[in-house]
C-alpha cells in the first residue's frame, strides 16, 4: 500500500517549504497553507516566478501570526489582521477576490526584501475564493494557492523525472503539500478518490507546471538550462500544458501524519 511519506506549507505563497510531521486538513487545504501572499500596488500577487528570492523567505506560522526571515533582513512577526482590518481588493491569476491588509510594517519589510513595492494580504473569513467549478463543487473554497486547495507527487515520479535529467533535482521544486512514496511512476494520473488516515481526497485535475519549477531552492536562480521543465515537455505535454502532480480538494477534513497509509478509494 502506498505511504504518505511527507507533508509540507507554504505560509506565504512562494515562501521557503516549511516541512511537517502532521497536518490538519482544512477546507481551504491544509491548516496554515498558502494564507499570506504579497501583492504590488494593484493587487497583483507576486512569485517566484518573476521574483526567485521568495523561495529564501521563511514564513513560519507562530501564535501571534507570521513569523518572517529572509537573508540580509531583521526577523519579523506579523500580527493576525483583526476583523475589522483594511481590505484589499487582490488578484491571482484570473481570480479579484478582497483580503485582509497586514499592516506598514510587513509592507516596508517585504518591499525592502523583494526590492520593489509590495503590500502583505492575508486569507481572513471574509475572503472567498471559489475553486474553479468545471472540477469543484460550488462550495469549493481556496485561499492563495494557484487554483486548488492541496497538490499531490508520488515519489516515483519524481524518480522517473530524475532518469530523464542532465542533473537530479529535489521534490521541493515543484512545491507539493503531499508525497506519496510505495507506487509506480505517475500512479497519482489514474487516482481519483484517496483516503489518508482519517482525510478523504478528490483528486480533480492534474498540475499545469510552469517555470517556476526551474528556480533552485538553494541558489534562488532559474536554471540556465530551463530545467526540469524543458524535460518534462519532452513526455509530460498535454495540450501545450506541461503535467507533473495532482490537484486535490479534501472531502473529508482531519489530520495528516507522515507514515498514513494512502487507500485507493477509486480510479479515474
Amino acid at each position: 500500500m502506498p505511504t504518505l511519506s511527507s507533508l509540507s506549507i507554504y505560509p506565504l505563497k512562494s515562501c521557503a517549504e516549511l516541512p511537517l510531521t502532521h497536518a490538519t486538513v482544512e477546507p481551504l487545504g491544509l491548516q496554515h497553507d498558502r494564507r499570506w501572499m504579497a501583492v504590488r500596488p494593484d493587487g497583483s500577487c507576486m512569485t517566484g516566478r518573476e521574483l526567485p528570492g521568495f523561495v529564501h523567505l521563511r514564513a513560519v506560522p507562530v501564535p501571534e501570526g507570521l513569523h518572517l526571515s529572509a537573508p540580509g533582513m531583521s526577523e519579523l512577526v506579523v500580527a493576525v489582521p483583526p476583523a475589522d482590518a483594511p481590505r484589499l481588493e487582490v488578484i491571482v491569476w484570473s481570480d479579484t477576490c478582497s483580503a485582509a491588509w497586514a499592516g506598514e510594517e510587513a509592507d516596508r519589510w517585504l518591499s525592502a526584501y523583494l526590492r520593489e513595492p509590495a503590500r502583505l494580504v492575508y486569507v481572513d473569513a471574509r475572503m472567498l475564493r471559489p475553486v474553479d467549478p468545471k472540477y469543484a463543487a460550488p462550495d469549493d473554497r481556496v485561499g492563495f494557492a494557484d487554483g486548488y486547495p492541496l497538490l499531490l507527487i508520488s515519489e516515483a515520479s519524481l524518480t522517473d523525472l530524475n532518469t530523464r535529467l542532465p542533473q537530479p533535482v529535489r521534490m521541493n521544486r515543484f512545491r507539493p503539500n503531499l508525497v506519496v512514496s510505495g507506487c509506480e511512476p505517475f500512479a497519482e494520473d489514474r487516482w481519483k478518490r484517496l483516503r489518508i488516515g482519517e482525510v478523504e481526497l478528490m483528486l480533480v485535475k492534474p498540475c499545469a507546471r510552469c517555470v517556476f519549477i526551474n528556480v533552485d531552492a538553494s541558489t534562488a536562480r532559474p536554471d540556465p538550462a530551463q530545467q526540469p521543465l524543458r524535460t518534462l515537455a519532452t513526455y509530460r505535454n498535454h495540450g501545450n500544458k506541461v503535467l507533473f502532480g495532482q490537484n486535490v480538494i479534501a472531502r473529508h477534513g482531519g489530520v495528516l501524519r507522515v507514515g498514513d497509509p494512502v487507500e485507493v478509494l477509486e480510479e479515474a
